[in-house]
């Protein structure tokens, strides 16, 4: 059998893997908070047919040697963490956060982190994602509140009808881990941190290389839909010629066969 078939059939899964990430991608062009994907691929093992720099029967050396490789293989699948733009909402909870970390959440008893900063406040005052994943510290708006103020630091006041006299304040900190892309996604814009990511570092917006806060903005995708274009194109292509190496193993195969005719 050909090693070409399986060489190029490697190249066809890997191609649709790609594809597959830049779907996911271009599905969340306008999920707050969301961070794009990109595949990384590596080359498979070699069959070595000559070892370079051999010495020969006439005692000379080989400058090169043969070696055919099987194919290729996904690596991994990177999560890229720059930043995404900044819708202005004006809504005093979205909270975008201008360059390092995370806000934490609680889900289902555990603790998990997140860079959507679109909140609300449940039916307790508590201070929640969409999903009803309270803030971390917890913070409690007061019923009587009339309006909310938070700075780049941080710091939530909350004011009544007096507003000389806060209701209450608050501090809303950040988190930051060694090496974001090594978080495991859980969706919903939650994740958890892994052995590779290290564990999160807890900080003051603002200080310790920990970005601001800003008030009234929301940070959306860091999906670019001209860049993803331009990639599913290369790698349907790609998809292509490797289906076009199975076709042509496939014919000299069957030239092979009809040989003996």
């Amino acid at each position: 059998m050909l090693r070409g078939l399986w060489t190029a059939a490697s190249g066809m899964a890997a191609q649709q893997l790609n594809i597959d990430v830049i779907s996911h991608n271009l599905a969340n062009v306008n999920t707050v908070g969301f961070k794009k994907s990109r595949s990384d691929f590596q080359d498979l093992m070699y069959q070595t047919l000559r070892i370079a720099g051999a010495t020969t029967a006439a005692g000379t050396q080989l400058p090169t040697g043969i070696q055919v490789g099987m194919g290729t293989k996904p690596a991994g699948v990177h999560k890229i963490f720059s930043q995404g733009d900044y819708n202005q909402t004006d809504n005093e909870l979205d909270l975008a956060i201008e360059g390092k970390g995370f806000f934490k959440v609680v889900s289902n008893d555990e603790e998990v982190y997140t860079r959507a900063g679109n909140f609300k406040i449940d039916s307790e005052g508590y201070i929640c994602t969409s999903a009803g994943e309270r803030l971390q510290p917890e913070i409690t708006i007061d019923p009587e509140a009339v309006s909310i103020s938070i700075d780049s630091g941080g710091k939530l006041v909350v004011y009544g009808q007096d507003a000389d006299a806060p209701l209450n304040e608050e501090d809303i900190n950040l988190y930051s881990f060694p090496n974001p892309a090594g978080l495991y996604s859980m969706g919903r814009n939650l994740y958890r941190p892994t052995e590779a990511s290290g564990e999160a570092t807890e900080g003051a917006p603002g200080l310790d290389g920990l970005g601001t806060i800003a008030q009234g903005y929301l940070e959306m995708s860091n999906v670019n839909v001209v860049e993803e274009m331009v990639s599913m194109i290369v790698g349907q292509r790609a998809y292509e010629v490797n289906s076009k190496a199975i076709q042509t193993a496939d014919n000299m195969l069957q030239m092979a066969n009809n040989i003996k005719r």
